[in-house]
């Protein structure tokens, strides 16, 4: 019995014995798998553990004009930031930040005391001012290279272009729809610390390069662009007007040579409200209107009356319809009976006896109230669709406004009669000089852009932009037709003083009243091409409340005719240039 026990005792201290290095056999398995094995794995996670990381803002791609002058480029600045756990003298730091940054002790204090792994004390700091804090050598001081958006003409094209914010993320305009494009890659700087946060001496920094975002080139020219301005800036103190809107374009391919809406902003303070002697600064929610007011691009973002110069739409209706040809005869008395609406002519003493093509140079409302009515409700709104009056144009800008146009079950003789001289409904003026290009360019709808082409920092193109078309809206003959009308109203109609000695140009004048009517505010526009039988160039002028006179055939007619005639010369020769090369 005795020896079955002592049997049994030893059996169990066997069994025992054989567990335990079992389980020693294990963990040195699993030990020698985690240190061999998986040794550099763990390593790594250690070690990342421990990283701290900060990122390199990558320079943002710059945007050049179609002849490749940059118009948005970068300037170095710093950014400043503390690491709590690394400064040894936070009386120091915070004496020093408050000098160097013109920063309030309390907003200094409040970010060298909080206890974060890394926070931010300032921003687009001048480099000069981040190199002389980077020399102090302060521990727990950190100024790290970054880049802050410049704009060598400031005002020019502001509302086009448009701004970054802090993050250089673009805010409007250009800057925002090619965001993306322009951005580029964010580098970093992984840094070595130990458990309590402090930089590891002697560690190696990783750096991992950014990289620069693409240039994106687009079809404005400078040099038309500062001299669209100027005009525009000189009509609208000439005439005290509250703004002045212009479009120049090539109507073949829809690329936007220059776009102003005066008055501009500044570009490389946008936040700076353009207020009047005196005038006091809003606050909250009304200085933010007033800066949504000032950023707004006019040429797309806002609709108005386009008043006479839409009489070129109404015609080339009416020649695709057949209901009218420039032969036609018609009689003005002054004004024209619609039901019970005595609608009159600028001319209130009448026209007498013309022709259609007389009617156009005349800008005659009833001749053209006469055409619309030929036309009818149902056909003079599916023109009007056809030509694509009810989409957007698809420019490449944020906020391009829609046209406000009457349902065509509400609209009757009266509303057909308005619309027919361009009242009584609104457009962009983008709309209009997309859809005039329409029909002057032989029927073919481009759509209007500024991005050509985005190009890497070796000059390699990395992108060709392409657009949209539509053909055959209207017929080569109304085309030409057109043309040879608008030619007219140039060279011996109200549009007179858009002429230019020594080449062929159309166009059409236009005087809309504002809304509320009997407001005493107008609006005066023309809109002109060249050459009139091949047009290479249109362009628009819209001036919103001039003082005094405010015919669009007196005070903006002459606007597009002193445009033209130093721009004219410049395209022949930029013409000529590009077919040598």
């Amino acid at each position: 019995m005795l020896e079955r026990n002592k049997t049994r005792h030893h059996g169990k201290v066997f069994t025992f014995f054989m567990i335990v290095l079992l389980i020693n056999a294990i963990l040195v398995g699993r030990l020698s798998y985690l240190m061999i094995i998986k040794g550099e794995y763990y390593s790594e996670v250690a070690r990342e553990l421990h990283e701290r990381e900060r990122h390199i803002k990558a320079a943002r791609g710059r945007i050049l004009d179609r002849n490749g002058v940059v118009i948005a480029d970068n300037r170095a600045v710093c950014t400043v930031s503390v690491i709590h756990n690394q400064i040894e003298n936070p009386e120091e730091v915070i004496d020093m930040l408050c000098r160097e940054l013109s920063l309030p002790e309390d907003t200094v204090r409040a970010r060298v005391e909080k206890r974060s792994s890394i926070e931010k004390v300032r921003s687009n700091v001048d480099k000069e001012i981040g190199d002389r804090i980077r020399n102090y050598n302060l521990p727990g001081v950190k100024v790290d290279e970054d880049y802050k958006r410049f704009y060598p003409y400031d005002e020019v094209a502001s509302k086009v272009l448009g701004f970054t914010g802090a993050d250089n993320q673009g805010i409007i305009g250009l800057e925002v729809i090619y965001d993306e494009e322009l951005q580029g890659t964010a580098g970093t700087i992984l840094t070595l610390t130990d458990a309590a946060g402090v930089e590891v001496e002697n560690a190696v920094e990783n750096r991992i390069e950014p990289v620069k975002g693409n240039d994106l080139q687009i079809s404005m020219d400078m040099n038309i662009q500062e001299y669209a301005t100027q005009l525009a800036m000189q009509a609208m103190a000439n005439n005290e007007a509250d703004a002045v809107s212009m479009i120049v374009m090539n109507p073949q391919s829809g690329e936007v040579y220059a776009m102003v809406n005066v008055p501009e902003f500044r570009l490389n303070s946008p936040y700076d409200l353009n207020l009047a002697v005196g005038e006091e600064i809003p606050t909250g929610d009304a200085y933010q209107d007033a800066l949504n007011a000032m950023w707004r691009n006019g040429c797309i973002n806002d609709t108005y009356e386009p008043g006479s110069t839409f009489k070129i739409i109404t015609t080339a209706a009416g020649l695709e319809e057949g209901v009218v040809t420039p032969d036609d005869g018609f009689h003005c008395p002054g004004y024209i009976m619609v039901e019970d609406r005595r609608i009159r002519c600028h001319k209130t003493t009448g026209h007498g006896s013309e022709t259609f093509t007389q009617g156009i140079m005349n800008s005659c409302n009833p001749v053209f109230i006469s055409v619309g009515s030929r036309l009818g409700v149902d056909r003079y709104v599916y023109y009007f669709e056809h030509f694509g009056l009810l989409n957007k144009t698809g420019i490449d800008l944020p906020g391009e406004a829609g046209t406000i146009m009457h349902q065509k079950e509400n609209m009757g003789p009266v509303e057909l009669a308005t619309v027919s001289f361009g009242q009584s409904f609104q457009i962009t003026p983008i709309q209009l000089v997309t859809t005039v290009s329409m029909i002057i360019n032989g029927g073919q709808r481009v759509t209007p852009h500024f991005a050509m082409r985005t190009i890497d920092a070796n000059g390699t193109v990395t992108k060709e932009f392409t657009y949209e078309t539509q053909e055959g809206l209207v017929s080569a003959e109304t085309s030409e037709t057109v043309q040879s009308l608008l030619e007219k109203v140039v060279s011996e109609g109200t549009g007179r003083n858009g002429y230019v000695d020594g080449f062929s140009v159309g166009g059409k004048t236009a005087t809309s009243q504002t809304l509320p009517r009997g407001s005493g505010k107008y609006i005066a526009s023309f809109v002109g091409f060249a050459p009139a039988d091949d047009p290479q160039v249109i362009a628009l002028v819209v001036i919103h409340n001039p003082k005094g006179v405010y015919y669009g055939g007196t005070i903006a007619a002459p606007v597009i005719r002193q445009l033209f005639e130093n721009i004219l010369p410049y395209l022949e020769g930029m013409n000529y240039n590009e077919q040598q090369a």
